[in-house]
């Protein structure tokens, strides 16, 4: 007897990605238009999930490049540029045989996807660290070298020490440790996407915890970046301690 196209398309459903094909193979005899339209609709997954793996492969170039090295670390940061809240920065060790599908730059990642890897990285990577500067100290040192500092923390915190740095764009001074700053290298490593992604989630989930403590300012949408919101309550109410003095002098 002939399945019900519900039926398959509840079997296609419940198929995992890597069986698709057997799937596919047992109905493509089936003429039915419905059954036509799924497995039209699985092939294209398919396709896209060549493609990703295609594309992840570029993203581990450098880690192939570099593979002499025992322990690769992707470095990256976020929050040089709100008014608000801190800076954060992350390294991530991958496993050489690393299957973390869907990483880029974290601005590029839905906010769903990057809450996806999030976990996946915290999952099966060999080590993860998170370092940060507080406001006060982008303050006295300047973002920049704030940066510095909240990335030689997060290095200080991984279990595993690192034999080589790939950074997003920039030598990290006072780490002795060999260092290969790659220009945009959230789009380029895979092990800097990762930390792209890990620092950024931090930080979203920081900022959102802010704004419960210091309403008005709109930090769980805007993360302390200068939205029109933020500016008009920043002018009408005063600064909160979270602020960056040297940041927000131009709006006094």
């Amino acid at each position: 007897m002939q399945k019900k196209i519900s039926e398959i398309t509840q079997e296609f459903k419940l198929c995992k990605i890597e069986n698709l094909n057997d799937i596919i193979r047992k109905y493509e005899a089936d003429e039915r238009e419905g059954v036509q339209k799924l497995i039209t609709k699985y092939k294209k997954q398919l396709e896209k999930l060549k493609a990703e793996k295609q594309r992840m492969e570029t993203m581990f170039a450098y880690e192939r490049q570099y593979a002499d090295y025992d322990y690769i670390c992707g470095i990256d940061e976020v929050g040089r540029g709100p008014l608000a809240g801190p800076v954060i920065a992350c390294a991530v060790i991958l496993p050489k045989d690393c299957d973390i599908l869907y990483l880029n730059d974290s601005k590029q990642v839905s906010e769903k996807m990057r809450e996806a890897l999030y976990d996946e990285i915290m999952e099966k990577a060999v080590a993860v660290g998170i370092g940060s500067s507080s406001p006060d100290t982008i303050d006295e040192i300047n973002i920049l070298q704030a940066t510095y500092e909240a990335m030689r923390k997060a290095i200080d915190k991984l279990e595993v020490k690192p034999t080589l740095l790939l950074n997003d764009a920039v030598t990290i001074p006072g780490v002795p440790i060999d260092q290969v700053p790659i220009i945009k290298g959230d789009t380029k490593s895979a092990s800097i996407a990762a930390a792209s992604i890990v620092a950024k989630v931090t930080r979203d989930r920081l900022m959102v915890e802010y704004d419960a403590v210091f309403p008005g300012y709109g930090f769980a949408s805007n993360k302390g970046y200068g939205s029109a919101d933020h500016i008009k309550t920043l002018k009408e109410v005063g600064p909160t301690p979270i602020h960056r003095k040297t940041f927000i002098k131009n709006f006094f």
